[in-house]
């Protein structure tokens, strides 16, 4: 096979064929890949005595098809050898189409429509438009074709382009087709600015050359000529609205690499309009017209490299035109690409921070191209609007340019270094936008931030007061971390700049989480979620240490991406970065802390059973003082809500208050007020009032018939659900309630009935056959011998289940009980792992704890979901003699850490280390059993 790098160059030889178009300049190195006037001598010999005229075109379909994927072979050849050089590709597979196009057109304009001495009228041109019209094509690239006639068709040219498609569609190719004149170009390209951007992109490719000529020249004179305000205006919407509709984030977990923002369309949107403008007929003409700066070009030439390389790599292994980087296509795409783990990270995570990293270039190049361009061409009115509204007086050294602020003197304003984080701030103070230009000079001159700048008092001093002052910090942090001030000013921030992190569980990069977190914080200060963040605004409104919290919130995953663990090292560098910010010890010391427990808070609340003393107890040991517990509690749920949308819920709400308050009483109280029995007798006394229409005989045995663990486990309201499951109940009974609980944002599955062993197991292997999730879970035996279990469940989207689906889920879970359905045969077919989401891979945790609880060892097994995890787990602790007292289930995203509070058949904790040791390899064996049936 011969590598592409190596194939002859020269342009298509047909005599009428293929020529530069006139408005763009030949690439360098044109491709050739046959002599087409020497495949049509053949084609014409090998066609003499057949006349059907199916059977002529099978044979030029096959003499193509099969020269096609030859060269196709070699191409990719090409691309492996050179995995990120996407330049010769996509520019090979368009000269590849050129020369297929122009060989179906000899063919049917000389083998199987000759027409002797054609007329004016039946004279065609045949434009490449779109992205095969800039020479760009990926493996799967659609061919948008423009057949260009003088006047309304003749007989002879439709079937000319009749059998052309044809051919190309026998080739199982995607052909997009249109048959104008120029006057319906013309006319069209007024109406519809879709038409007229495909239009502008029109590339010759064979046929009438002086057709193709005139609609260049009316195209220029007559609909681009004085319309660049409008076309301006149309693209800029069309931006706007395609952002809209792929999620308006650069950050998305699985951009679309075409579509997405910082994508190449916004690459492209700017080609278009420089070309619309200023007739330009390469990118790197965008310099020459003074729209963008040479080392603007370049940060654009090497993003649309990387993103048609990954364009292209997304073609050839899904063997479709594939634009969407889904989870499992981005670990393939990466080690095509070349990619390795290295640093504690995997190979897919140091792609895509590069992919995230192109992407912020391009959003920075499209919005200082678009932003002058937009000032220059439309929306002047708004502007003009702007000079009648009330705003605060710039200080010196800024003005306004059409709305913006900017630089009133470029060397005057250089002269001062901390001029460049000043005008962040004053952009803040006034509420304007920062003007494209300032932008520029503020990246041209990132080396002046030094580090004498970053000790200066009052630089730092600008920089707090950035996140603290003006009520907007996400918006100044945002910009100055697109243009890299950012990362100067703190270096150590620079590692984790558009770093991904390859989990369904974290929506954003890790950069854009840190600034969402602080956008959240702002936004409780701004008196905006008090609904739905009460503990979290009264605390704010008590009053806390602000500069604290922000620095906190601004160093809190700064360690991320490396082996160690992040919250470790996070404290470890807040250590140095706090001091130089400007903070005393005493405040540095608590951003440290805050820092390293940043995630204590959450665990404990989501993998511990916090109705357990022993677990308050523990967390306020950690804790000491409420001054910390409140600081932790805020930044938790900055933490929480800034891992994406839906993340934060009722559920987590509902813990993280419990255990605030708990630990708040504790501290006041004493930890020797958190005890068993206290909760015991006050959880009865709650009881027997909400139970105040019983019988007394009946309450009585009632309060007497649970052990401690029920009454501390339990709220009132199960408590009582439970009463009346229990009353009067048969041995041979199964009682189930089953209701919404919203305030948990989850059902509640109440059971009672005769204990077994296994009850537990067999109940989360009914919930697993409705696909059930579940997120909480205890079970307990009463004195009487009965099994009172409660599940907190949701549904496959992480709501509590309809009351539509409540029977189902009801009969199911009776059936399965009943012995009617066996739970482990018909689980083997459901419990499958999605394809887009098998590349998630989590290390299997498993330890035992017999410190965290009074009474229990708690198992906690991190490791990776599955829809009949839980089942399987605890049917292995079951067939183990392990009882199960309850079980705290935390997912994140495709991680779950499933925690069980366990004694053994003797009613002891686990303390043998032979009997954990044996119960781990037996717990892995179901995980790996279990991981390669989900896979299969």
């Amino acid at each position: 096979m011969t590598p592409l790098r190596e194939a002859s160059v020269a342009p298509v030889s047909d005599g009428a064929a293929k020529a530069p178009a006139p408005d763009e300049k030949p690439a360098p190195g044109a491709l050739t890949l046959w002599d087409c006037g020497a495949l049509m001598s053949m084609l014409a010999t090998q066609l003499a005595d057949e006349h059907d005229p199916r059977a002529r075109r099978a044979v030029i379909v096959k003499a193509l098809a099969a020269k096609r994927q030859e060269a196709l072979a070699a191409i990719e050849a090409t691309l492996q050898a050179n995995p990120r050089d996407a330049r010769p590709i996509t520019r090979a597979y368009a000269d590849l189409t050129d020369a297929v196009v122009t060989a179906a057109f000899l063919a049917a304009t000389q083998i199987l429509h000759p027409l002797g001495n054609p007329t004016q009228a039946e004279k065609i041109s045949v434009l490449a438009v779109g992205g095969y019209g800039r020479a760009e094509m990926a493996p799967h690239s659609d061919i948008d074709l423009l057949f260009l006639t003088p006047w309304k068709l003749t007989a002879w040219a439709e079937s000319v382009i009749e059998s052309m498609l044809y051919i190309l569609w026998d080739m199982r190719l995607k052909v997009g087709h249109a048959s104008r004149t120029v006057k319906d170009c013309l006319r069209l390209g007024r109406e519809d600015y879709t038409i007229r951007t495909a239009l502008l992109e029109r590339r010759f490719i064979c046929g009438e050359e002086a057709l193709a000529e005139e609609l260049r020249k009316k195209l220029r004179n007559e609909l681009f000529r004085n319309t660049a305000p409008e076309f301006i205006e149309a693209k800029l919407q069309e931006r706007g609205d395609r952002h809209k509709r792929q999620g308006g984030q650069r950050y998305m977990l699985e951009p679309n690499v075409k579509e997405a923002k910082g994508g190449l369309r916004d690459l492209q949107t700017l080609y278009w309009i420089g070309k619309y403008i200023h007739g330009v007929r390469s990118p790197a003409e965008l310099v020459d017209v003074g729209l963008l700066r040479a080392d603007e070009f370049c940060a654009f030439e090497a993003a649309e490299n990387f993103l048609w390389a990954v364009r292209c790599h997304l073609h050839l292994i899904t063997g479709r035109a594939a634009d969407q980087l889904t989870f499992d296509l981005q670990v393939e795409v990466a080690s095509r690409m070349g990619y390795r783990d290295s640093g504690g990270r995997r190979a897919v995570e140091h792609f895509m921070q590069d992919y995230f990293r192109h992407a912020t270039h391009v959003g920075e190049l499209t919005r200082v191209f678009l932003t002058v361009l937009e000032q220059r061409h439309v929306k002047r009115e708004a502007a003009l609007a702007g000079l009648f509204r009330r705003r605060k007086k710039l200080r010196g050294g800024f003005r306004i340019d059409k709305g913006r602020i900017t630089i009133g003197n470029e060397r005057e304003f250089l002269s001062d270094k901390l001029n460049l984080l000043r005008i962040f701030e004053e952009a803040l103070r006034t509420g304007y936008l920062i003007h494209p230009d300032a932008m520029r000079v503020v990246t041209a001159n990132l080396d002046m931030i030094d580090d004498d700048m970053r000790e200066d008092r009052e630089a730092t001093r600008i920089f707090l007061d950035l996140m603290l002052k003006h009520g907007n910090p996400e918006r100044a942090l945002r910009r100055m971390n697109e243009l890299g001030v950012l990362s100067a000013f703190i270096p150590e921030f620079e590692p984790i700049v558009a770093m991904m992190q390859f989990n369904v569980y974290h929506h954003y990069t890790v950069d854009e989480h840190t600034i969402q977190t602080i956008s959240t914080l702002a936004q409780i200060e701004r008196k905006e979620l008090i609904e739905e963040l009460p503990l979290s605004s009264s605390i704010l409104e008590e009053g806390v240490n602000r500069r604290v919290l922000y620095v906190a919130l601004l160093l809190h995953d700064i360690g991320k991406g490396r082996p160690e663990d992040h919250s470790i090292l996070g404290a470890q560098i807040a250590r140095r970065v706090a001091p130089r910010l400007g903070l005393n010890a005493e405040e540095c010391e608590t951003v440290e802390w805050l820092v390293r427990y940043h995630l204590f808070m959450s665990d404990m609340a989501q993998k511990r059973d916090i109705s357990d003393p022993r677990t308050v107890r523990d967390f306020a040991k950690v804790v000491k003082t409420k001054k910390r517990l409140d600081l932790l509690t805020v930044l938790t749920v900055c933490d929480i809500r800034g891992v994406g949308p839906n993340t934060w819920n009722n559920w987590k709400a509902m813990l993280l208050r419990r255990l605030h308050a708990e630990t708040s009483d504790a501290l006041v109280a004493g930890l020797e007020s958190v005890n068993r029995e206290k909760r015991e007798d006050e959880q009865k006394r709650a009881l027997r009032e909400a139970l105040k229409n019983w019988d007394a005989k009946d309450l009585r045995k009632e309060t007497g018939r649970h052990y401690g663990p029920y009454w501390q486990g339990l709220s009132t309201e199960t408590q009582a659900v439970f009463a009346e499951l229990l009353r009067g109940i048969a041995d041979d009974e199964i009682r189930i309630d089953i209701k919404p609980d919203l305030d948990r944002d989850a059902t509640r599955a109440c059971f009672a009935l005769a204990d077994h062993p296994g009850i537990f197991s067999r109940l989360a292997g009914a919930l697993a056959l409705v696909g059930a999730n579940v997120v909480d879970a205890r079970t307990y035996t009463s004195k009487d011998g009965y099994a009172t279990a409660v599940f907190w469940v949701q549904d496959a989207e992480g709501h509590p289940y309809e009351h539509d689906h409540l029977p189902r889920l009801r009969t199911t879970i009776e059936r399965t009980l009943k012995g009617e359905v066996v739970a482990r045969e018909a689980l083997k077919t459901r419990d499958k792992i999605k394809k887009r989401e098998r590349q998630f891979q989590f290390p299997t945790h498993i330890t035992f704890d017999n410190d965290g609880s009074e009474i229990y060892t708690i198992i906690e097994v991190d490791t990776r979901d599955r829809p009949a995890l839980l089942y399987d787990l605890t049917r292995t602790l079951a067939a183990n003699n392990i009882y199960i007292a309850s079980a705290v289930i935390a997912t994140f995203g495709a991680q779950v850490v499933d925690s069980f509070y366990v004694k053994d058949m003797f009613g002891l904790k686990l303390h043998t280390k032979a009997k954990r040791d044996s119960l781990e390899r037996k717990l892995r064996q179901a995980i790996t059993e279990g991981a390669e049936r989900a896979r299969a």
